[in-house]
C-alpha cells in the first residue's frame, strides 16, 4: 500500500510539475457518483425526446440561444428582461411540464423494487401478465366487433394502477372471454357505453370513464373513443384496443401513440410483448413496435 502511495504521489508531482495539469484524488465512489448522474442524465433526454416535453425544450433552447446572441452584442435592455424573469423561470418550467412530470413520477412511483432489478438485468420473472387465452380472446372479439360495426373500446392495465378510473365504472371481476366482451358492448345494453377495464384474465370494470386527449396530432376523422384511448395512454402506461364504430377498424394506443387500422397479427404481435415486458427486447416492446410501424406508415 505505501508503495502504491509513493507511485502515485510521483505521478502527480511529475504531471503538476511537467504537464502543469492538477490530477484529482479519485475513488471508488467518485465513479459511482458519475456513472449514477451519467444514467440519470441519459434517462432525462430519452424522456424527454419520448414525450411532448422534447417540443416544449427545442423552445426553451431557442430562447436561451436568443439570450446568448444579446449578451454578445451588449443589448442591456433584453438581458435585464432575461434577468428579472429568470427568477419565475423555473416556476414556468414546471408548470409548461406538469402533464410530463406527473407521468414520469407515476411511473417510477409503480415500479416495484423486484421489476427495477428485473429491468437491470439482475433477475427475471416468468410470469404473464395474463394468459394466451385471454390474448387470443381480446383479439378475436375485437375483430369480430369490427366486423359488424361495434364500438369498443378495451383498456389493459401494465404497471401503473388504474383503481381511479375504475371507480368511474361498474365493478365486474369476470373472467374475461370473446363473449363476454362481445355481449359488454353490444349496442343498446347498459354497459355498451364507455370503456372495459382488463387487468390480467379478469374484466375488473365496465362503463369507465377516460380522459380526452387534447393533442392536435390526432386525425379529426377519429372521435371521441379514439381520443379517450389516446388520454388514457397518456396518462398511463395502458394499452388500449379501439374498435370504430363508423368503420369497423382496430386501432390501438400505447405510450401515448396512436396506431390506426392495426392487422390482426401486429395485434398479436403488440400484445405479447406486454404480456412479457421484462423478458421482452428493447427493439420487440410495444412502444418500438408502434414508433416503427408510424415511421413506415409516414
Amino acid at each position: 500500500m505505501d508503495l502504491l502511495n509513493n507511485i502515485k504521489t510521483k505521478v502527480d508531482s511529475w504531471t503538476a510539475d511537467y504537464l502543469g495539469l492538477y490530477v484529482p484524488d479519485i475513488n471508488l465512489i467518485d465513479v459511482i457518483e458519475v456513472l449514477i448522474l451519467a444514467f440519470c442524465f441519459y434517462r432525462l433526454l430519452v424522456w424527454c425526446k419520448n414525450s411532448r416535453a422534447w417540443t416544449l425544450l427545442k423552445g426553451i433552447l431557442i430562447i436561451i440561444f436568443f439570450f446568448i446572441i444579446a449578451a454578445i452584442l451588449q443589448m442591456s435592455t433584453i438581458l435585464w428582461l432575461g434577468e428579472k424573469l429568470l427568477s419565475v423561470a423555473l416556476i414556468a418550467v414546471v408548470i409548461l411540464f406538469q402533464p410530463e412530470l406527473r407521468k414520469a413520477l407515476d411511473g417510477i412511483g409503480s415500479r416495484s423494487l423486484s421489476s427495477m432489478f428485473r429491468n437491470m438485468g439482475l433477475g427475471k420473472s416468468g410470469e404473464k401478465r395474463f394468459s394466451d387465452k385471454t390474448l387470443n380472446d381480446m383479439v378475436k372479439a375485437s375483430y369480430e366487433m369490427g366486423a359488424v360495426k361495434t364500438g369498443a373500446l378495451i383498456v389493459i392495465e401494465n404497471q401503473v394502477k388504474l383503481t381511479e378510473y375504475e371507480r368511474t365504472g361498474i365493478r365486474l371481476d369476470s373472467v374475461l372471454s370473446s363473449q363476454l366482451l362481445i355481449n359488454i358492448f353490444e349496442k343498446n345494453t347498459p354497459l355498451h357505453d364507455g370503456a372495459v377495464i382488463v387487468k390480467g384474465d379478469r374484466v375488473v370494470a365496465a362503463t369507465c370513464y377516460l380522459p380526452i386527449s387534447d393533442s392536435k396530432n390526432i386525425s379529426k376523422e377519429l372521435g371521441t373513443r379514439h381520443r379517450a384511448a389516446l388520454g388514457i395512454s397518456e396518462a398511463t402506461d395502458a394499452t388500449t384496443i379501439i374498435v370504430s364504430e363508423e368503420t369497423g377498424k382496430v386501432s390501438v394506443t400505447n405510450d401515448g401513440i396512436l396506431t390506426h387500422d392495426i392487422s390482426r397479427e401486429n395485434l398479436k404481435e403488440l400484445l405479447r410483448g406486454i404480456q412479457m415486458p421484462e423478458e421482452v427486447d428493447e427493439d420487440k416492446r410495444p412502444t418500438s413496435f408502434l414508433k416503427r410501424r408510424s415511421s413506415h406508415e409516414n
